[in-house]
């Protein structure tokens, strides 16, 4: 009579479903309970059927798509969307399809990416940066899986990213606000920790320290990029006793955020404040006044992005990070101020 799984699984004295994740290499199984089974297995002659049994690393043309971090971009983000439209166009025409992960139960420690991708025999992965981003990330990052984040700062051995270059956003906005006569500079950024975040925040320091400008951290602000914390954070800064002339916020919907804020202070824009948003999404240029603003290519992330992944699952190139230049959008909420 042919040997079963159950089999196997009844004489180890554990389920069914653990000898299939040692089958399959899954790490979550004591090296005890691994040893016992294998040698049952071994003593049988149990051989698993073709399709549970482990396979040799293969290109099986899946992409795993993960929002990471507990405050997350999802499809309705209009910077991501963009970038994943453009990944999604690029990788099918190469030949994948994708699969999105859900990552609501990850936070408990449950739940595993990598046990994931070997469940749908995924060949690599995009990570789109997020918030408080959850342990089984990281150790996504730090596996033999091949993956390649947007914005988020992959380390790991088959691993690379894509973002946009933070100097010269910040170069570009503080040239821009300095040559119209603005000297007091608010900033408006992420949560720190994310690799966004911190690097935009650290740009426009360096910046305005090249332009011999003074940073007043009383306008430092610390949002999450989306629109209400951008209301919140100016509101912040306009109830200190001195106010700056103009605001840089690292995303555009909080720079919509602190627009409202500063409209509801009754303050006119551009004319008593001046603000630059970062991102270029649609509503940017349909807002009154249209905002000034930084335009990442999105295009051109989604795109490097598919194509660096294809080249990491091919083993083509070593892991790395790649920066994409970005370009200043002048419209109506800069104006020049008298010194």
């Amino acid at each position: 009579m042919k040997v079963t799984i159950k089999d196997i699984a009844k004489k180890a004295g554990v389920s069914p479903a653990t000898v299939s994740k040692i089958i399959n290499n899954y790490q979550d199984v004591g090296e005890e309970t691994k040893k016992r089974v294998l040698h049952i297995m071994q003593v049988e002659g149990y051989q698993p059927a073709t399709s549970t049994k482990a396979q040799p690393p293969v290109d099986n043309k899946l992409i795993g798509v993960v929002f990471a971090g507990e405050i997350n971009a999802d499809l309705t983000h209009p910077v991501f969307v963009e970038v994943i439209n453009e990944f999604k166009k690029t990788i099918g025409e190469l030949g994948y399809d994708l699969i999105f992960f859900s990552n609501e139960q990850f936070f408990s420690n449950k739940e595993s990416y990598i046990e994931r991708c070997k469940h749908f025999n995924i060949s690599g992965c995009l990570l789109i940066a997020g918030d408080r981003i959850e342990k089984s990330v990281y150790e996504l990052d730090i596996s033999s899986i091949p993956c390649v984040g947007v914005d988020i700062a992959l380390q790991g051995p088959c691993s690379s990213y894509v973002t946009s270059d933070s100097m010269s956003i910040a170069s570009k906005v503080v040239e821009h606000l300095y040559l119209r006569g603005h000297r007091e500079i608010g900033f408006i950024g992420g949560s720190m920790g994310s690799l966004v975040s911190t690097s935009r925040l650290e740009s426009f320091q360096a910046m305005m320290k090249q332009y011999g400008l003074i940073v007043r951290e009383e306008w430092i602000r610390e949002g999450d990029f989306f629109e209400e914390s951008g209301y919140q954070q100016m509101k912040a800064i306009l109830a200190q006793p001195k106010r700056p002339t103009a605001i840089f916020a690292s995303s555009d919907l909080m720079a919509i955020g602190a627009i409202r804020a500063a409209k509801e202070e009754g303050l006119s824009i551009p004319d008593d404040l001046s603000v630059v948003g970062c991102d270029d999404i649609l509503p940017a240029q349909f807002i009154e006044p249209p905002l000034t603003t930084i335009r990442q290519d999105k295009k051109k992330l989604g795109k490097l992005a598919a194509h660096i992944l294809e080249d990491l699952i091919h083993q083509r190139i070593e892991s790395s990070s790649v920066t994409v230049e970005p370009e200043l959008v002048v419209r109506h909420t800069t104006s020049h101020v008298m010194l």
